[in-house]
């Protein structure tokens, strides 16, 4: 009966491997393409199959997607649109992360007249289609004169990821024990020394699940780049889109891959290095019910 039992584990335990096996090569293998693609010159591409190994080390496509390939009229590569979106992503996931705390706090610990009905409104904002806000977005841009413009862009995001990050931080301050913040009360503290002293330290799963949340989203957003940026302040994503379709007399896919990936490398190294918090993030959500 063991020995049977036993032979069923190992069986089950090779099944799954091997599921997880092919799922991992069916999802890397356009990444690898990508990577192998980049490393070639253009004889290498016409010569070899999609899937064969460069000859060498070949960075010059990268080169040529960083600082030199045409996106349309200008030919200075990705690189401004890097930094535009570097610039447009970092105060807009750090200032939506800090607002969605503060509202979760509040519509969680700080209950008031009217609080559910508001939380209602913010939770609609979660499932409305983006496409719905771009008009009256351009209008209320222009009215603030922030039309074409990073800090524009930084408005849009802040506006448009506030129902997500207040969600996920009102869920997990539901589940703080209000004695807790009676015994705080009792003992003087106050509004935000309660959110400094005691909410926020407790705080660092459900925030590193927002920070990579947010930061993926404005990071790879292509709607509202392309909307509401100008010549000077387009992202990445938009820059990305403008070099693969700026035509030429012969199609350069080594470019084109390298592009791409540096395009989503920000977003990989984020989750290589933050992943693990992620994950413990929503586990520790979860566990709190």
């Amino acid at each position: 009966m063991s020995t049977k039992f036993f032979s069923i584990h190992i069986l089950s335990r090779a099944v799954l491997y091997a599921t997880l096996l092919i799922g991992a090569v069916f999802f890397l293998a356009p990444l690898y393409v990508m990577v192998v693609t980049s490393l070639k010159d253009a004889d290498e591409i016409r010569q070899n199959s999609l899937v064969s190994l460069p000859g060498g080390v070949n960075l010059d496509a990268w080169r040529l997607a960083w600082d030199s390939a045409c996106t349309g009229a200008q030919c200075s590569g990705l690189e401004p649109f890097f930094w535009n979106s570097v610039w447009m992503t970092i105060p807009a996931v750090l200032i939506s992360t800090t607002w969605g705390a503060l509202n979760g706090y509040v519509l969680s610990l700080w209950k008031f007249r009217g609080s559910e009905t508001l939380f209602a409104f913010l939770l609609f904002g979660v499932f409305m289609p983006f496409q719905v806000v771009l008009l009256p977005m351009s209008q209320v841009l222009g009215w603030l004169g922030l039309s074409s413009s990073i800090m524009g862009l930084i408005l849009v995001h802040l506006l448009a990821g506030l129902p997500s990050t207040s969600l996920f931080f009102r869920n997990y301050y539901a589940a703080v024990p209000k004695d807790l913040l009676n015994a705080a009360r009792m003992d003087g503290a106050g509004f935000w020394m309660i959110f400094f002293r005691i909410i926020v330290p407790m705080s660092t799963p459900i925030v590193m699940v927002t920070l990579i949340w947010q930061f993926t989203q404005i990071w790879n957003d292509f709607l509202f780049g392309v909307a509401f940026s100008g010549a000077d302040s387009k992202p990445i994503t938009v820059g990305l889109n403008n070099l693969a379709n700026t035509t030429s007399s012969v199609k350069a896919y080594n470019v084109d891959m390298a592009a791409a990936l540096i395009a989503g490398l920000p977003t990989m190294l984020v989750y290589v290095v933050a992943g693990r918090y992620f994950v413990r993030g929503l586990t520790a959500g979860a566990v709190k019910g």
